[in-house]
């Protein structure tokens, strides 16, 4: 009889494996790939599926209307935005993060919020004793908030006590140190953390309680585990920020209840995490007088316009590889808009080193913001600054084209708000009303180039 393999697993990107070894193919890893047991066997499993016969599924229409789900609204404004417009009734929510950006003192403050809001909420802590959650109360002002607190890693015991209590939300904190008692493998392993995010989200589902699952990251910034557990939840947020900063970024990549790529901005304080309702000017106020190397961007997160100050360094390079190093953008991006730069308009970048930073640890991923790190690196480069009431935005294609971006009016009415004067854009793109800010429209890159720093 052939031997039965035991399917491997590995636990920093999932891949499957047919037997152990030391090192992952899939990401390159060393020594995380552990034994896959599957999860656990219940009664069902011993009977073939042809023999057992289940309730019938009930059928409905896709014309048939039933009415939204109601939702819970904290009372922070920009949790609530992230969220779609509030906490929906058995929904499941993953929170992941960076070590100590502040996951635990966020969700603990929407647990006092839904809490004097009227709903039942339990905070289970597998990381630490209930006496450390209540220190971290007192430090914020929320000891006298009526939230549970449970210090357990037992899945089977925090299931049976949730049932019991019949709360509306539980927080999970977090779900890599939760185990479950019918699968042979240790906390965090893969197994355990995709069977317990299975139990926990189906009795979401059934018993019609929302859950709040806190997960550790790996250094890519990935939620650590299975990317099944992504696949389970119904919202996936990512609190952002830099250790140096005290912006934090909530921002939500998906949501069955609401937009994906909006974002919530807090601060954090002595007090713990302070909202920002006007991220815009909280990521300007530090910028001083106009220098070269810094462009104002004008972007769109989600639904909401949020500028931004991008800041470039060009300097010649010691060494005989110049090098690139980008904060807050995509470094493969900056290769391509410096290619573009050399081939397209003749401005060469070989032996210079390349820094590009977003002020205020804000991540920016939208293809808008190409327009904007040209005209830092053109600034830096050329030693000429842009004017201070400036914003920039657009798209640079391989050709040198420039495209419009989506949303321009929204971009231009949160520039006028705070006090800008000009902006520089694509052509294209319809405007329906008068701005009353004095648009440069530039065709192509090299007219860009010609207009704005008289070279080309």
């Amino acid at each position: 009889m052939a031997k039965t393999q035991t399917p491997h697993t590995c636990t920093a990107c999932g891949a499957s494996h047919t037997k152990w070894s030391g090192r992952c193919d899939a990401c390159g890893e060393w020594n995380c790939i552990v034994e896959d047991t599957g999860l656990s066997k219940g009664p069902a499993s011993t009977t073939s599926l042809g023999a057992a016969r289940g309730a019938r599924m009930v059928l409905s229409d896709l014309s048939s209307t039933e009415a939204p789900p109601p939702r819970s609204q904290s009372g922070l404004a920009e949790l609530d935005r992230v969220l779609g417009g509030g906490l929906v009734p058995a929904s499941a929510i993953l929170v992941g993060g960076d070590p100590g950006i502040g996951k635990s003192t966020l969700l603990l403050q929407a647990a006092a919020a839904f809490a004097h809001k009227g709903l039942k909420t339990i905070y289970v802590s597998g990381e630490e004793a209930s006496a450390q959650v209540r220190m971290r109360a007192a430090r914020l002002g929320l000891k006298d908030a009526p939230v549970k607190l449970a210090a357990e890693t037992n899945l089977r015991d925090i299931l049976t006590t949730i049932e019991a209590e019949a709360p509306d939300l539980v927080i999970i904190d977090s779900i890599q140190t939760m185990w479950l008692d019918t699968v042979g493998s240790a906390p965090g392993s893969v197994s355990q953390v995709r069977a317990a995010a299975h139990e926990l989200t189906s009795f979401a589902k059934r018993k019609g309680v929302s859950v709040v699952l806190v997960g550790h990251v790996t250094k890519d910034g990935q939620i650590a585990g299975p990317r099944v557990v992504e696949h389970m939840v119904d919202t996936v947020l990512y609190f952002e920020g830099e250790r140096g900063h005290q912006f934090r970024i909530l921002r939500a990549v998906k949501n069955r209840f609401g937009p994906a790529d909006e974002i919530g901005v807090f601060e954090m304080t002595g007090g713990g995490l302070a909202e920002v309702l006007n991220p815009s000017a909280l990521f300007l106020s530090e910028r001083g007088k106009p220098s070269p190397g810094s462009a104002v961007f004008a972007g769109i997160e989600g639904t909401r316009p949020v500028l931004v100050e991008l800041q470039a360094l060009v300097a010649p390079s010691p060494h005989s590889q110049a090098r690139r190093a980008v904060v807050g953008w995509d470094g493969a991006r900056l290769a391509m808009i410096l290619a573009v730069l050399e081939s397209r308009c003749g401005i060469p970048f070989a032996g210079l080193d390349v820094y590009l930073n977003v002020a205020g640890g804000l991540k920016i991923s939208e293809p808008a913001a190409d327009l904007a790190v040209a005209a830092a690196l053109l600034s830096a480069r050329e030693d000429a600054a842009l004017p201070a009431d400036t914003v920039v935005f657009g798209e640079i294609s391989l050709s040198g084209a420039l495209r419009p971006a989506p949303q321009t009016e929204n971009r231009l009415k949160e520039a006028r708000k705070l006090g800008f004067t000009a902006a520089i854009l694509p052509e294209g793109g319809k405007l329906g009303e008068k701005t009353g800010l004095s648009l440069t429209r530039a065709g192509d890159l090299t007219g860009f180039v010609g207009d704005i720093f008289g070279a080309g």
